[in-house]
């Protein structure tokens, strides 16, 4: 099958290394990748701000580059379900949401993706370590991302996985809501951090870099010892690099 690799904002500036791993994953499923050049952000900061224009000339772009593949996949839960929005941005032009809603019928979360339609199982991966999971509100809430990633997990030797109290409370980003309520947000990653911590957890683990980095950062600022980490980079054997804010 062919596959669309969509990056995302954060991956591409701040994480490089969890779309290297998607893509080694996806390749080892079997699946034929490209990424695609033309990819521009996802459109969501503007299209939760109430700027549906930009929001659509981001959508036209994203659709145009991404047309010709059987399916498009994300390692964000929050970036696909924009992706699954566009219909509503073209509500009003028959045209382009016809094309809006085939491409959000392609649009796929990675390790929902990974375990659902390519039966994926990761094998000869090994990671002595205790780890926690967080889900992250978009894929659980919206893509119902939830037993997928537990399920790649246990194929991980070695790997032992504790559960987070609470663990279906938001971490505090929510894209634009750490911006506009800070303070709100802060409180909220703090008892998250909590939890976290409660766990005695050596890495914490997500499919959202948005709330990993959100979570990784108030754990550096409380002095934490737990390192945070995309599930993709686990299953694709790069655990033993540096984790999210270690990088030089």
């Amino acid at each position: 099958m062919k596959v669309g690799l969509f990056v995302t904002c954060l991956a591409d500036l701040f994480r490089p290394r969890t779309a290297f791993a998607a893509l080694i994953l996806l390749r080892r499923a079997g699946c034929d990748v490209e990424t695609p050049r033309a990819q521009t952000c996802c459109g969501q900061p503007a299209f939760n701000s109430g700027d549906s224009a930009d929001a659509r000339k981001l959508a036209k772009n994203v659709i145009e580059a991404f047309e010709g593949f059987d399916y498009v996949v994300a390692p964000s839960g929050s970036c696909v379900g924009m992706l699954k929005h566009y219909p509503e941005l073209f509500a009003d032009d028959p045209a382009w949401r016809e094309r809006a809603k085939n491409f959000a019928g392609r649009a796929n979360e990675l390790l929902s993706f990974l375990v659902d339609v390519c039966h994926y199982r990761p094998l000869g991966v090994e990671l002595k370590a205790l780890a926690t999971y967080h889900d992250s509100c978009s894929g659980l809430r919206e893509l119902k991302v939830e037993p997928q990633p537990r399920a790649l997990l246990a194929n991980v030797k070695g790997l032992s996985l504790v559960p987070l109290p609470d663990v279906q409370s938001c971490c505090g980003f929510g894209g634009t809501f750490c911006v506009k309520y800070p303070a709100i947000s802060n409180a909220i990653v703090d008892e998250k951090a909590r939890n976290i911590e409660s766990t005695n957890a050596d890495l914490l683990l997500g499919g959202d870099l948005g709330c990993l980095m959100n979570m990784a950062g108030k754990l550096h600022r409380r002095g934490s010892r737990v390192r945070a980490f995309h599930l993709a980079e686990i299953i694709a054997g790069m655990g033993d690099g540096p984790a999210i804010g270690e990088e030089p």
